[in-house]
């Protein structure tokens, strides 16, 4: 019974398989919004993303066949802007964001991005922990960001994204979440 308690000897999450998000898991993506935000994209926003967007590049995390996470950036030249990333409430502390950013951050490099940026809530302090330990810094705040409660956004970015520095950076967080 005892080794039962051991942190160290606690189950390993299911692996996360993350594919590019298709018209069909809309529905799945938009219960999680639901779940995660007070203020949710339109269901037909994501659409229009994959439909019309050449810039957008959303995935979602799999566990079995159930969407548990998604994410999403535009990558315009060098640039790159995570426009949403979350993962189902109830499946919060497996890394599985991580793994997504991860992802993310791996998908703007290939498309030739030296900078990705984001907004992030000033209250959402383990948003912020992750995102510094992937490089991203804070540059300046906006005031009032956020409409449903009028909450400043914190504006991060991270850079050198092509950089050899940069990509020994990614690749020991990397083989810390195997």
């Amino acid at each position: 019974m005892k080794l039962d308690l051991d942190p160290a000897h606690a189950s390993v999450p299911e692996p996360l398989l993350i594919e590019a998000m298709q018209l069909e898991d809309i529905n799945a993506v938009t219960r999680i919004e639901l779940l995660s935000f007070s203020t949710q994209w339109p269901h037909d926003a994501f659409a229009n993303e994959l439909r019309s967007n050449k810039l957008a590049h959303y995935f979602v995390g799999r566990v079995g066949s159930r969407i548990v996470a998604y994410g999403g950036i535009w990558v315009i030249l060098e640039d790159s802007h995570v426009t949403t990333i979350a993962v189902d409430p109830d499946l919060r502390g497996r890394r599985y964001g991580e793994r997504l950013l991860l992802h993310l951050l791996d998908k703007a490099i290939e498309l030739g991005a030296a900078w990705m940026t984001l907004e992030v809530r000033e209250s959402n302090v383990g948003a912020q922990q992750l995102y510094q330990k992937y490089g991203f810094t804070t540059v300046t705040t906006r005031k009032s960001y956020y409409s449903d409660n009028n909450e400043s956004a914190l504006v991060m970015w991270a850079g050198n994204l092509q950089g050899e520095l940069y990509r020994a950076r990614l690749d020991a967080l990397r083989a810390k979440l195997r």
